[in-house]
């Protein structure tokens, strides 16, 4: 027995989806980049995954005036950081068992291709039952009404929550491509949902259960996981 103590690992999930309904868009740089940092800081293996594998697409806004942070820059000329974002891990190869934290990333992506994802809901279902941190920031939460807990209820019922605010989808013009509004849905599902004024930080934490609402939240979530799993 012994030998090294394993690292503590994280897998920071992306959308691989270029397009919604015709809006082109991918993940939102600034919400991987920001918990790829602080998670390398605090010594974390991380893992770099999306549901197609291969090249994340980086939807251009989110490398805009007032929107492109330092953490962004820093990436985007981080050749690892960049080699691991071209070759993304495909999410179906990952066995979560081995793994202490999911953390969904936003973009408008996610609105393709996390809310109906088998290999997602079944992760994250997998990693909740197992007393690990689920994380979701923005647009990742689009993951979460999906799961359910163990007993068949949604995993979000009687969660305090954030996510996306509908009066942000409205600021954005895209309430009418999402497949929902996301606020809406995890009010829907029971969750207490809670958010701050718009592009406002916000994290919610509830027992393992860290959701930010935007953007500028995508820090405060990962300072929440780190502290969960300190």
């Amino acid at each position: 027995a012994g030998g090294p103590i394993p690292m503590t690992k994280v897998v920071l999930v992306s959308t691989s989806a270029t397009s919604l309904q015709g809006h082109d868009t991918g993940l939102w740089i600034e919400e991987l980049a920001a918990p790829y940092y602080e998670f390398k800081k605090a010594g974390y293996e991380v893992v770099i995954a999306s549901p197609a594998g291969g090249p994340i697409p980086i939807d251009k806004n989110s490398m805009g005036e007032g929107f492109f942070t330092d953490a962004a820059k820093k990436f985007m000329h981080d050749g690892e950081a960049v080699g691991e974002l071209c070759h993304s891990t495909k999410l179906d190869s990952i066995d979560f068992a081995s793994v202490d934290a999911i953390f969904c990333c936003g973009g408008h992506g996610t609105c393709v291709d996390f809310h109906d994802n088998a290999t997602l809901k079944s992760a994250i279902e997998s990693m909740y039952a197992g007393d690990k941190v689920v994380s979701a920031v923005c647009h990742g939460p689009m993951a979460l009404p999906q799961c359910n807990k163990p007993d068949g209820t949604p995993l979000i019922a009687g969660k305090v929550v954030a996510g996306f605010k509908d009066s942000e989808e409205v600021a954005v013009a895209l309430q009418d491509k999402v497949p929902f509004m996301l606020e809406s849905k995890m009010k829907e599902l029971g969750a207490k949902y809670e958010s701050a004024d718009d592009w406002n930080s916000k994290c919610c934490v509830d027992g393992k259960l860290v959701t930010g609402q935007n953007p500028q939240s995508s820090e405060a979530c990962a300072a929440a996981v780190i502290s969960i799993l300190s």
